[in-house]
């Protein structure tokens, strides 16, 4: 058997040589990790995953996770934010239309189960610390309180930050919890059942937005 590649810097060597650009092999294997690593993690996550299945997913020698990443939480960490950049950048913002941005977070959810379990996952970590990418993650959400506060005439505030987590719980809640689904009889397991529930998330956020009082 071929040995496991072993491109990647050490910890040490690569804070040393802050802004350098990784080799396009390092870089290669770097996306390799990051790929194991969230399917290891959805299916088991944080506790539960195992840095030897990761590095015989990616193909790689397991020193490597922590020469990248340091350790098997700051693994996880990397993958969520890599998750949640692809969401901000598919998803945009809710301004414009709130129904319609509730619909493309439902496709994005069914399309990418793994995030839906991931974020499942980090809730029920146990984290005493701040989230990681904290500050980054905020300004993020804060851009879209901002947006849906403008398209509703109205200034920033909590209110409307409730108001963006009850949207954006309406398009996670039937993927993330298939079991109630079913119990409701409301299953969302194929794609006619999928643009049902679709049209009724953005019918039911219309009508909502509709008959809200914010005066």
């Amino acid at each position: 058997m071929s040995p496991m590649p072993s491109d990647a810097p050490s910890t040490s060597a690569a804070s040393a040589a802050p802004g350098r650009a990784a080799s396009p092999r390092a870089e290669s294997t770097r996306r390799a990790l990051l790929a194991a690593a969230r399917e290891e993690f959805a299916e088991h996550g944080i506790a539960g995953a195992r840095v030897d299945r990761i590095a015989r997913r990616a193909g790689v020698n397991k020193e490597r996770i922590y020469g990248y990443f340091g350790s098997k939480e700051k693994l996880f960490d990397a993958v969520i934010e890599t998750a949640l950049d692809e969401l901000v950048e598919v998803t945009a913002l809710p301004g414009d239309d709130p129904a319609g941005w509730v619909g493309r977070m439902f496709d994005y959810y069914r399309g990418h189960p793994d995030l839906a379990r991931l974020l499942l996952w980090e809730g029920l970590y146990g984290r005493t610390e701040s989230l990681p990418e904290q500050r980054r993650r905020i300004a993020h959400c804060q851009d879209k309180i901002d947006s849906l506060a403008a398209h509703l005439g109205r200034e920033p505030s909590p209110e409307i930050g409730r108001l963006l987590l009850t949207l954006i719980g309406l398009a996670l809640t039937p993927l993330a919890f298939p079991q109630l689904a079913e119990l409701f009889r409301t299953p969302v397991d194929g794609p006619q059942a999928a643009t049902e529930m679709r049209e009724h998330l953005t019918a039911f956020v219309r009508m909502a937005l509709a008959n809200a009082d914010f005066s």
